[in-house]
């Protein structure tokens, strides 16, 4: 059900927790992210023991490489609204960087949408992207998201401000 051609999503386990941390620390796996201030591993630790189930309303799940079962990166889906059948997809990184450029995200995003749709029984998914994330812009494109608004510069890192783009994909539109 949460397996793609690369990849498949599983719910975290407190043991996941070191290397999160390592990739929050990493500048080049946060550039696009919001920033949050610096936490110790052992707070991350215990963050990570304390970690809310998982609901349909909001998940975090972790994305494992099929070819040997390495936690390579994580993917959120929240706020999901069941009456308007819809949920944001609120973050997705591959933080092993040997990993970048391989399709593990596209095919992360593809296995999230498919729960979302057929699973979930939702309609849209939404989310929000640095438009000069070019590798992210990229991804979505191959799963079917459409560009449809703008905040300009309303996302700042390392002292620039960039535009955030809307992008929205419905059920009909996965590829």
């Amino acid at each position: 059900m949460l397996t793609g051609k690369r990849v498949h999503l599983r719910a975290l386990e407190p043991a996941d927790s070191e290397a999160m941390w390592r990739w929050y620390h990493d500048p080049e796996v946060g550039r696009w992210m919001d920033g949050a201030p610096p936490i110790s591993l052992a707070q991350n630790m215990e963050k990570g023991a304390n970690r809310p189930r998982n609901t349909f309303e909001q998940m975090l799940l972790g994305i494992e490489a099929l070819d040997d079962r390495k936690l390579i990166g994580y993917v959120a889906l929240g706020d999901t609204d069941f009456r308007n059948g819809e949920a944001t997809l609120q973050s997705i990184a591959i933080g092993e960087r040997d990993r970048w450029g391989g399709g593990y995200a596209t095919d992360a995003l593809r296995v999230i949408c498919r729960y979302a749709f057929e699973e979930m029984g939702l309609h849209r998914v939404t989310l929000w992207v640095v438009a000069d994330n070019a590798a992210a812009m990229r991804a979505y494109t191959k799963v079917g998201f459409v560009a449809e608004g703008r905040r300009r510069e309303a996302f700042r890192t390392r002292g620039e401000r960039h535009d955030f783009v809307m992008m929205g994909l419905l059920s009909s539109e996965l590829t």
